[in-house]
């Protein structure tokens, strides 16, 4: 099993944070079939189940900012449950998305890439589930307190890329994920914020230049369609960014093992014939 070489989707070797978050473009594009039309969906559901919330903390589109019902004061208490409960959903989002990111990036650090009728094939759905909601949960609960937000989102990331390929019970992958994330330095969980901060000036400048954009031109009636219209570019830019996202905890996640439990050299030392589960089974 020898390394793909440098045009792989992800190498054998440890990787830089630019060839880190390259390598995340090209699993996204290697799977783009199956997690956009996966992201699509939820990231309606997700601007459904925002909608009433935004409604009570006064944000309107296009930028939903907090303005008060018809005018009036700011809902700030409101607003701010509106940050976590986004935060939530997305976190949330991301790993259900992590369950085939992190097997298509299974199968490319061995060389292979995955059918769309293999990535679509369920595995582990409950305790993916359950991950998710815990994931969602914890951020969303972070979200609340402010700074924390950042430790929860940049530790938690790779829960669901741990229970897809390392072989470890469900209850025992927080555990192992939070472990992975911290290591040299947090570096991993400083990465996933790196990349979700670039992914959010994208979404926060399609979900503004859309509505305004459109408005400019003359093309609609800004009183009457900002609404759905800003929630089309957001639900949009987003079945881009969660599936991007996912992409990018399963290379992490691999790229940590790499680094600092020697997974490269566990591949090329390993006789032909071993079955993938057990060459990316976490030695325990």
């Amino acid at each position: 099993m020898s390394d793909a070489g440098p045009t792989a989707v992800l190498p054998r070797r440890p990787l830089t944070v630019g060839e880190l978050l390259d390598a995340a473009v090209l699993l996204l594009r290697d799977q783009a079939r199956v997690l956009l039309p996966l992201a699509l969906p939820l990231a309606l559901a997700e601007q459904v189940l925002l909608h009433p919330v935004r409604m009570l903390a006064g944000a309107h589109p296009p930028g939903w900012w907090p303005g008060g019902w018809a005018g009036g004061e700011p809902r700030l208490g409101w607003y701010w449950l509106l940050l976590a409960v986004g935060a939530a959903t997305e976190a949330m989002i991301i790993a259900l998305l992590g369950n085939p990111a992190a097997r298509g990036g299974g199968a490319a650090l061995l060389g292979r890439r995955l059918a769309p009728s293999e990535l679509l094939r369920a595995a582990r759905p409950g305790a993916t589930v359950l991950a998710a909601v815990t994931v969602g949960l914890i951020v969303g609960l972070a979200g609340l307190a402010g700074p924390a937000w950042f430790v929860a989102y940049g530790l938690l990331g790779l829960v669901v890329p741990v229970l897809m390929l390392d072989g470890v019970p469900a209850h025992r992958a927080p555990g192992r994920a939070v472990r992975l994330a911290g290591r040299v330095g947090g570096r991993a969980g400083a990465v996933r914020l790196l990349g979700y901060l670039g992914w959010w000036l994208v979404r926060v400048g399609i979900g503004l230049g859309v509505p305004y954009g459109l408005g400019l031109l003359g093309l609609f009636d800004v009183s009457a369609w900002a609404l759905p219209v800003a929630v089309a570019a957001q639900a949009a830019v987003n079945t881009l960014a969660y599936p991007a996202l996912a992409c990018l905890d399963a290379v992490l996640h691999l790229e940590t093992r790499i680094r600092t439990e020697g997974l490269d050299i566990r591949l090329s030392r390993a006789p032909a014939g071993v079955p993938e589960p057990v060459l990316l089974a976490a030695r325990r």
